[in-house]
């Protein structure tokens, strides 16, 4: 539990100042609570004619609990000589009032200075968290449920700020004021005390036990809710399929599964962390009473220095102790069920980064010879998906990737930009190897246009400029003429202001290829991969999507991953990738005389 507290009390350290106030606050609130509780003593005596005022007090000592007391009566006893007792009570009385007011206006600007603290810690955590989701490789999220992810980002933080922040006032209020009354109580009797002190860990081990339960139970918890993410997440994103296949009883009966599964595991939740404060209230009690008995018998010895109105006091004084104690307790409880979110958060902080940039990366902002491929070997886990690939790509040249399903086409590619890395052999750019370049420089020479056009909930103008700054509106439409998308942008009631939805959802599938052409057009970069662009459009999307990637691809070094060969019959060169391997190279019509896997490819797809 300390590990996990500490990992989120590191990102208290920026806000040191405003952590600061609030201990100073707490100690004001801690000091005046005991002072308007010490003057408890005298009223009551006074009121019981229990004491007599010493005429004078000799070697006066700030560290003698007596020599204390001595002269807090001497003053009392002059000041009822002056003034007489009732005048006296009554001036005791609006004192301790001011001091209540006081103590409470320190708890609340300690209370004040945590607020910012205690959001300002979440907003951190959420900024990094995020920020990690962005660096990590994709080889990461791949293994991962994009549900379960998200309850990491959402509710598991959520848990954080409610279980872990809302304890911060323990942290930072509840141990001063439990030191500074044991401290006083050690003053007023320390033989009572040390009992005290005896009874209060066996408690705390009767609650730690329970805490870590509750523990186990909230990771069972934030990993169902994780799945239950996951079970809306592919239902929203294939509604669709669902449907076509009635398969909705199918898909709600999975839900409601692990929907009850989840509610059964809070429920277990929920009782074990409400045990908490009745838990707390009957071991509170039975360390009251046993104080009560054992000071009792004090009080009655008539050998002892401990009177009734002081034993009172030390009961008022100790009963404030309880308050801040059953706080720990609640907090303990807290933070063991907020722990296990915070081991879910740290998984990611802590996950590998694979994709790593050297600390003296070189910079490149151009392309001026060719990329070569030199006996590069990639696997995913154990299975090999590239084998001792050797490709040399000049500039200016398009070159095509074909090949059945699985033969390593897009892995080819998606080790250029360093999406993956390369696990044998290197990949160079104009002689340099890509895992010594300056990975934003590296990705800024390329432009991507994907099967899938990803697109994002943004007008049309924020995704053609997507990740770049200060673009001017005519940039844009120059970008969407070239790519065949400034006819159908400009019928819209808003242009190029117009929100297109999530992942682009007001478009159709053809609108969505030639935004994502536009932003490639718009990015002008010298390298160009297209993964099977067009594959998933009709004939018309098809034809006005070709007709765009021809004029982007001009004058350009060109990646394409064809699953239609037609498209790429002019290529330079053609690449035939089948089991890991490149099986045959160079163009069309050479590959369609060899009457290897190339012509075999073509004749399915005349066929067909």
């Amino acid at each position: 539990m300390m590990k996990s507290l500490l990992n989120i009390l590191r990102y208290v350290i920026p806000y040191w100042g405003l952590a600061l106030l609030n201990i100073c606050f707490n100690i004001l609130s801690v000091i005046f609570s005991l002072a308007s509780l010490s003057l408890f003593a005298p009223v009551l005596q006074i009121l019981f004619k229990t004491a007599e005022a010493p005429e004078k007090v000799e070697d006066f000592s700030w560290l003698n609990f007596n020599s204390l007391k001595d002269q807090f009566y001497y003053e009392i006893g002059q000041l009822i000589e002056s003034h007489g007792e009732m005048n006296v009570l009554l001036y005791v009385s609006v004192t301790i009032v001011v001091l209540f007011f006081f103590k409470n206006l320190f708890r609340y600007l300690a209370m004040f200075f945590l607020a910012p603290i205690r959001n300002g810690v979440v907003k951190d955590l959420r900024n990094k968290l995020y920020h990690r989701t962005l660096i990590l490789p994709l080889a990461y999220f791949s293994e991962q449920k994009k549900g379960d992810i998200i309850a990491r980002m959402t509710s598991d933080v959520q848990e954080v700020e409610w279980s872990i922040m809302s304890s911060l006032e323990m942290m930072f209020r509840d141990p001063i004021a439990i030191i500074s009354y044991l401290i006083a109580l050690f003053i007023i009797s320390p033989q009572l005390t040390v009992f005290v002190l005896i009874l209060l860990p066996l408690s705390a081990f009767v609650i730690g036990r329970i805490g870590k339960s509750l523990k186990r139970t909230s990771v069972k918890g934030q990993r169902q809710l994780g799945l239950i993410l996951s079970i809306i997440e592919e239902t929203l994103g294939g509604l669709r399929i669902i449907k076509a296949f009635t398969a909705i009883n199918l898909s709600n009966e999975k839900f409601r599964n692990s929907n009850q599964r989840y509610t059964t595991i809070m429920i277990r939740l929920y009782r074990k962390r409400d045990l908490a404060s009745p838990l707390s209230e009957i071991l509170s009690s039975i360390v009251m009473v046993i104080v009560l008995w054992f000071g009792g018998r004090m009080v009655l010895n008539p050998e002892s220095n401990l009177d009734a109105a002081i034993f009172l006091t030390y009961i008022m004084i100790f009963s404030q102790i309880i308050v801040p104690a059953k706080a720990i307790t609640r907090a303990v409880y807290n933070i063991q069920k907020g722990s296990a979110s915070v081991e879910r958060i740290q998984e990611i902080f802590d996950a590998e980064e694979v994709i790593v940039e050297k600390p003296n990366a070189e910079k490149i902002s151009d392309f001026k010879k060719e990329v070569e491929y030199k006996n590069v070997t990639f696997a995913y886990e154990k299975e090999k998906v590239l084998q001792n690939i050797n490709l040399k790509i000049e500039k200016g040249k398009t070159i095509a990737l074909v090949g059945p399903s699985g033969g390593g086409k897009s892995t080819l590619v998606d080790l250029l930009p360093r999406f993956y890395d390369s696990l044998e052999g290197g990949i160079l750019v104009d002689g340099k190897d890509v895992k010594d370049l300056v990975i934003d420089d590296l990705r800024g020479l390329m432009g991507i246009v994907s099967q899938e056009s990803i697109l994002f909930n943004d007008t049309i103008l924020g995704n053609i400029a997507m990740g770049m700054e200060d673009v001017n509106e005519e940039d844009v439409i120059a970008a969407a003429k070239v790519a065949n998308a400034h006819e159908f942008i400009a019928e819209m009631e808003e242009g190029y202001q117009t929100n297109i939805g999530d992942r682009g959802v007001k478009l159709s599938g053809g609108q969505r290829q030639r935004i994502s052409i536009a932003r490639a057009v718009l990015k002008n970069p010298p390298i160009l991969i297209l993964d099977e662009a067009t594959s998933a459009l009709d004939t018309e999307s098809e034809r006005l999507v070709q007709e765009a990637l021809i004029k982007l691809m001009k004058n350009r070094t060109s990646i394409v991953i064809a699953h239609r060969l037609s498209t790429i019959q002019h290529a330079d060169e053609i690449i035939v990738l089948s089991k890991a391997e490149i099986v045959e190279r160079g163009k069309h019509q050479d590959l369609l005389a060899k009457n290897g896997v190339y012509k075999k490819l073509c004749d399915l797809q005349s066929f067909a």
